[in-house]
């Protein structure tokens, strides 16, 4: 453990000299100087100060200006200011320069020692929170939305273009499909980044609660108002803000947010003053925001404020040469956190959870790796080891031929497109062509099925049933 670098600047030699004693005693590593250049002199980016204790009117300047150097320098430096004519508005300067603390000679050495502790302490969270925050600018990168589908790899692009844009995102997909990995992804790769990413799941909480939720409220408002409370709006101003199952709002709550999307002002619960925010926003739903409007479920205002832009997810379902991609990749996520060693899937297993339907998705998929690691944790996963909804779809796959690879290899994406060929076919013929039911058989939707069809020119010579 390295210990703690402080610095003392100070134009008093026998105050230099007694703190130097008294720290160097406690363990730290002192350094003093007694004019600002002698101190920029010992700084350096290799090693920074932990603390610096500055005088405020020295030789050579006013330590109060020195402080944004040492800032500048090294953000996580706590500073404390010493002088021996303290005013309310040196005070202030010394605060917004960046100071931690403030000082008035003489001071009380058992003071002092308290808030260096106190001062070490701060510059730990400081680089605690910049260290989480660094990990999920990092662990929300786009690299981290996995997948090689042409499906995922659509969704990708459109989420790299909009993140720059302060837009309104909708975000839509079934549950389970990672609408709060993209939104969280167009956050920290957005201007945006350093300010506050805040999510509310508007389905999971009353209508009767959620306005203050949203809005905040202030003390007396309402029965067990006892003090004011700030809501998500206000929360996210500079950042942005999840309003995730948005199809779910109630609809005295969308008149509400409406309004608050387009002039970005609203009022707490009880208040007189409205408040003004600078938040993005970014919804998401499971629900068809079409069909729910068309129904009067949903305002058609607010639907067409919300989908500015917006984004399909599709299901995994729909993205299936990405299964063994994400197997691997939460296998080796696992393995990892939990101390596992799974060696990955034999290739019947793997043929079962390609051809299952993953109602829950992506995070389906997870929560099976997850049991695995705990209950298989070495070795390669058999058929076995499976859930028995997994086991049923073990024979489906092998009735569409097996692959044999030449010595020369073959192309990967055109064995993958000349598979998915064969299953579409399959379907359809096993159907009557007839693309409902075809699309029931492969699980997707059926204007995805009719989209796949007409990219891949797969026609029937027969008239169509159209049901």
């Amino acid at each position: 453990m390295k210990p703690t670098r402080v610095l003392i600047l100070d134009d008093e030699s026998t105050l230099r000299t007694a703190l130097f004693r008294l720290l160097d005693r406690k363990g730290y590593q002192v350094v003093t100087a007694q004019r600002i250049d002698e101190a920029r002199a010992f700084m350096s980016p290799d090693k920074p100060f932990d603390i610096a204790i500055i005088d405020m009117n020295l030789p050579d300047g006013n330590g109060l200006d020195f402080i944004a150097e040492i800032k500048a320098h090294s953000p996580l430096t706590q500073v404390v200011v010493l002088t021996g004519f303290a005013t309310i508005d040196s005070a202030i300067q010394a605060t917004q320069k960046g100071a931690y603390h403030f000082l008035t000679k003489p001071f009380n050495v058992e003071e002092l020692m308290g808030l260096l502790v106190k001062a070490l302490s701060h510059r730990n969270l400081e680089q605690e929170n910049k260290q989480l925050r660094n990990e999920l600018g990092t662990k929300y990168q786009f690299e981290q939305i996995i997948g090689e589908s042409e499906g995922i790899k659509t969704c990708l692009s459109l989420v790299e273009r909009v993140a720059n844009s302060d837009s309104t995102v909708l975000v839509m997909g079934e549950s389970g499909t990672g609408k709060e990995l993209i939104a969280r992804a167009i956050h920290y790769n957005s201007p945006r980044a350093k300010g506050p990413f805040i999510a509310i799941n508007c389905g999971a909480i009353p209508s009767e609660l959620l306005e203050s939720e949203l809005f905040g409220h202030v003390k007396g408002a309402f029965t067990g108002a006892i003090s004011n409370r700030i809501g998500r709006f206000e929360l996210a101003d500079e950042g942005t803000l999840f309003l995730d199952e948005i199809g779910d709002l109630d609809p005295s709550m969308q008149v509400k947010i409406l309004r608050a999307l387009q002039e970005r002002v609203f009022e707490p619960v009880g208040a007189t003053k409205s408040v003004q925010v600078n938040v993005r926003v970014i919804a998401a739903t499971n629900v068809d925001m079409e069909k729910a409007v068309k129904e009067g479920n949903f305002r058609e205002d607010l639907y067409y404020r919300l989908n500015v832009i917006p984004i399909q997810i599709p299901a995994l379902r729909e993205r299936r040469t990405d299964i063994p991609i994400l197997l691997g990749h939460f296998t080796t996520q696992f393995n990892r956190t939990k101390g596992k060693a799974l060696a990955g899937f034999s290739q019947d297993a793997m043929n079962c959870l390609v051809n299952y339907g993953w109602p829950g998705n992506i995070r389906e998929l997870e929560n099976l790796i997850e049991r695995l690691s705990i209950l298989k944790g070495t070795g390669v996963v058999e058929v076995i080891d499976l859930p028995p909804k997994y086991k049923s779809h073990a024979a489906s796959y092998a009735e569409t031929g097996s692959v044999e690879i030449p010595e020369s290899g073959l192309d990967f994406n055109t064995a993958v497109d000349q598979f998915e060929n064969a299953l579409i076919l399959k379907a359809l013929e096993k159907t009557g062509w007839n693309k409902n039911q075809a699309a029931l058989l492969l699980r997707l939707n059926r204007t995805t099925l009719v989209e796949k069809m007409k990219k891949k020119g797969l026609k029937s010579n027969e008239p169509e049933m159209e049901m």
